[in-house]
């Protein structure tokens, strides 16, 4: 998750979704740790002063755990004890849920006075120590959208799920030019051999390194480790050979490395979502 949100494309969608709906995106892993748009530009001032008090921060995280329970497998929404609305949409890597994209903190209605005297009220009884009359001017800058138009952002970040989810294999074995020589020459030769019946043991030899360390420096500057890394680099170079239509799916399994059809119609499904047969029935034709 840390290498996607780094990643150009993201990077670039979240700008311009933010720029354009002036709500905040975050792009987050399944585990509920912290408030999903601490610290994001694009917060909402009201939300941003219930962040200070205890109660109203937990408040919050409980609407983003019980959004990420509903949220595993479609879109969700839930609206917060002060009216602000939340979405998710899943981020699926294969058939693994492995975060969301989340966005709101918005009203779909104008928020009424007695709107804010309910939530006021509450915030004081959970000890808020904050100016009431800041809290009221944040409070009604909220950001209001129609309900249609809530929904139509949602859909723009479903579609934008869907490419994240395709392309974040390639990301994910990408090399970065922040990454310690060793790692970079390691990625190499993987990329190099891959189609050999490669070990962990004969990838730290080629880089002069013990197989031990290697191990340990490879997971921390890629996130994976070396048997899952390998796994994506033949799997991307299988996505290849596939658009040829000549090529059997047993060709390419052994072509790319691996030594069982089985296995790699197992690895395919896990990492891709479906099995290569699958995959190659919904390439565009040429």
């Amino acid at each position: 998750m840390e290498k996607l949100s780094r990643s150009q494309i993201y990077l670039e969608y979240e700008q311009a979704f933010s720029q354009s709906t002036g709500l905040p995106l975050t792009l987050r892993p399944v585990e509920v740790w912290r408030m999903a748009h601490q610290g994001n530009k694009h917060q909402s001032p009201f939300c941003a002063l219930m962040a200070q008090g205890s109660r109203s921060c937990a408040a919050c995280l409980e609407v983003q755990r019980r959004i990420s329970d509903q949220g595993a497998h479609d879109p969700q929404k839930v609206v917060c004890f002060a009216g602000l609305c939340d979405a998710t949409v899943p981020l699926r890597i294969g058939h693994e849920l492995v975060g969301f994209l989340q966005t709101g903190q918005v009203m779909l209605r104008r928020p009424t006075n007695a709107d804010f005297g309910r939530t006021s009220k509450l915030l004081i009884q959970w000890g808020l120590k904050v100016n009431l009359n800041r809290l009221e001017e944040a409070f009604f800058q909220t950001r209001v959208l129609a309900p249609a138009q809530f929904e139509s952002m949602i859909r723009l970040l479903a579609i934008f799920a869907q490419h994240l989810s395709i392309v974040s294999n390639q990301i994910l074995v990408q090399q970065e030019h922040a990454e310690p020589l060793t790692i970079v020459r390691a990625k190499q030769f993987i990329h190099e051999h891959q189609a050999n019946d490669l070990s962990l043991g004969e990838v730290a030899r080629a880089v002069n390194t013990s197989t031990f360390y290697f191990c340990k420096m490879f997971k921390r500057a890629t996130g994976l480790n070396f048997t899952d890394y390998l796994s994506r680099v033949r799997i991307e170079k299988a996505k290849n050979l596939l658009i040829n239509p000549n090529l059997r799916v047993s060709e390419i399994a052994y072509e790319v490395g691996f030594q069982s059809l089985t296995h790699f119609n197992r690895v395919f499904r896990k990492l891709v979502g479906q099995s290569p047969t699958e995959y190659r029935q919904h390439l565009p034709t040429v």
